[in-house]
């Protein structure tokens, strides 16, 4: 080979090189270039299994990527619990929808523990395929998170720290004897007592590792939420927090600015609950933030990409397939000629803080399933609406989604009493164990402080001697309540034997024939006593039927009140003091005649 064909070749070679390093930093450029757009982050909180709608944030992630963009999906806890079809596989298929929309990381909430600790271990390690994050849920005989505090995730210049927050809340809010040994000792915790400086302590780690943004994911909420443990006071005491995605308490907050501990502003949103929105944070080049919650009826997927079509169809086709395997929950049984529900007409959730006809009908359910004098249930378990129309399996079992073992109880006129009491603490304020009742009616007089003593889980401890009651007027099936009588009372064992009503400590169970779980009594009562049909006349008025009478103002009485109804002594002494008056009134208007 001579020298001129040697340069030949040597030219040909650095003109292919030449021509690959200009498509490579051509490349570079176009990714930089679509990079310079920012960061999004997709977030979601308190879906409880309405699964129908992750097929469109599928789609919408998908399209953002397609267009260059790099995006982080988060959920902000309770996603696998709150219908059958997450109970039914104890919230595999909930997690296998959100592997595929693509998740990268979630956070317990209170309902990720409804199917025990070691369950969520199960699916945290062998099924999701995104991370749980939880920076104060520990194990607390090694002293040690479960989960991450955070994970860190790099864009360019960018090292953003996803913090997760579940909420103290958990004990109480789940079940005290899920995180319990056998032998009733605490085993896992969510540091209650210590909450800011365990969540300052993993900020600042974050921080010192290079993190340039904080973002929490957070299962806090701030409605009918322990005052302390909100996201609200959580960011005024603590620093380095940008943005809290929040859920727990169902609020659809699109962009709220609170001020930490320094003065400065921190970012809170949150999405509300069953896929109404989803929320989308844009992380610009300059660092602000900006947050919009989509409605997922708003997204016209056909206009997608075709990239964001297919993603849409893989996860509707799981989504089909679920309920396909689940198709005998979608079996019309009856109807329904009233709505029975959760919220008033402007969307205010009433079933925590007062009477329903939905907790009407479950509590009756309840009593005449088991035969109970009484029956309980709380305004937290009660899920879903009953529509009126036609009624199938579905909607009758997602009242009451949990699958909660069922029990009778045996407890005194005084134990029942102090439960009301305890029930009622916090109206006309939202309380996850408000009670429904069945037959038993009673007057909450609003306007009295409470006497109750609570624990910080917002347990009963006791009532304070000698204060006023808010609870009057007691009667049981329409006699004065005995407060030494014994009665039988229906509810769920986690309310009436683990939750927070703790004056049923080591209560009598009374054994019953019939279905033991929540839902099932509630599918017997619906088609084998009311015969497949729920009436405008029993049930339509979404208030109830005025078993729980709220008074909010003191009423004009004498200056000698009749006491509380149900304390028999003290209603005999009124009786005779007041007739004790009236002979001496007698008396003297005789002597002055």
């Amino acid at each position: 080979m001579d020298m001129r064909d040697l340069l030949k070749k040597i030219s040909a070679l650095l003109l292919s090189l030449t021509i690959l390093l200009s498509m490579f930093f051509g490349v570079c450029v176009i990714v930089n270039a679509q990079e310079s757009n920012g960061i999004y982050v997709l977030y979601t909180n308190d879906i409880h299994c309405g699964i129908n709608n992750y097929s469109v944030l599928a789609a919408y992630r998908s399209d953002l990527i397609g267009q260059g963009y790099d995006v982080v999906t988060v959920d902000a806890g309770d996603a696998i619990q709150g219908e059958m079809i997450g109970t039914l596989t104890e919230g595999a298929s909930v997690v296998d929808i959100m592997n595929e929309v693509g998740y990268d990381y979630a956070v317990p909430g209170n309902h990720e523990f409804d199917y025990k600790v070691a369950r969520l271990l199960e699916i945290a390690n062998n099924e999701a395929e995104y991370e749980y994050l939880s920076a104060n849920f520990y194990d607390l005989l090694t002293d040690k998170t479960v989960f991450k505090p955070y994970a860190i995730k790099k864009f360019g210049d960018e090292k953003i720290a996803f913090l997760g927050l579940s909420t103290p809340e958990t004990y109480g809010k789940s079940s005290p004897a899920y995180f319990q040994d056998e032998n009733g000792n605490f085993i896992y915790g969510f540091c209650g007592d210590d909450f800011y400086s365990v969540i300052q302590n993993a900020v600042d780690s974050a921080l010192s590792e290079g993190a340039t943004k904080v973002i929490a994911v957070a299962h806090l909420g701030i409605s009918g939420v322990t005052e302390g443990w909100r996201s609200v006071d959580l960011i005024k005491n603590t620093v380095g927090i940008d943005v809290l995605i929040d859920g727990h308490a169902h609020e659809t907050i699109e962009k709220m600015l609170v001020k930490n501990k320094d003065g400065d502003n921190v970012v809170l949103t949150s999405t509300g609950t069953k896929f109404t929105d989803f929320g989308v944070l844009k992380i610009s080049n300059d660092g602000s933030f900006i947050t919009k919650l989509v409605s997922p009826d708003s997204v016209d997927v056909d206009s997608l990409s075709d990239e964001a079509k297919t993603a849409y169809n893989t996860v509707k086709s799981k989504i089909d397939d679920y309920n396909a395997e689940f198709n005998y929950l979608f079996e019309e049984i009856g109807v329904s000629e009233a709505h029975l529900c959760q919220n008033d007409e402007n969307g205010n959730r009433l079933v925590r803080k007062t009477e329903t006809n939905l907790g009407d009908f479950v509590t009756d359910a309840y009593k005449a399933v088991t035969g109970a004098d009484i029956a309980f249930v709380n305004g937290g378990g009660l899920r879903a609406d009953i529509m009126e129309g036609a009624v199938n399996r579905k909607a009758i079992m997602d009242v009451n989604p949990w699958n909660n073992e069922m029990c009778v109880i045996e407890a005194t006129g005084q134990q029942i009493f102090d439960a009301l009491e305890y029930g009622v603490y916090a109206t006309p304020n939202e309380f996850g164990s408000f009670p429904h009742v069945s037959g038993i009616t009673f007057e909450v007089h609003t306007y009295i402080e409470t006497p109750v003593v609570v624990d910080e889980q917002g347990d009963f401890v006791s009532i304070k001697e000698n204060a006023l009651r808010r609870v009057a007027n007691v009667k049981i099936n329409g006699k004065p309540i005995d407060l030494t009588k014994k009665y039988t009372i229906a509810g769920s064992c986690y309310m009436l034997q683990l939750g927070g009503y703790k004056m049923f400590s080591g209560a009598k169970t009374v054994v019953f024939d019939g279905p033991t779980t929540d839902a099932e009594m509630l599918m017997m009562y619906f088609t084998d006593y009311l015969d497949g049909k729920i009436t405008a006349e029993k049930y339509g008025n979404i208030n109830g039927d005025g078993r729980i009478v709220t008074v909010n103002e003191k009423p004009n009485k004498p200056e000698t009140e009749v006491p509380d109804a149900g304390d028999e002594s003290a209603l005999i002494l009124w009786f005779f003091i007041a007739f004790i008056s009236f002979i001496g009134a007698k008396s003297i208007f005789e002597k002055r005649i």
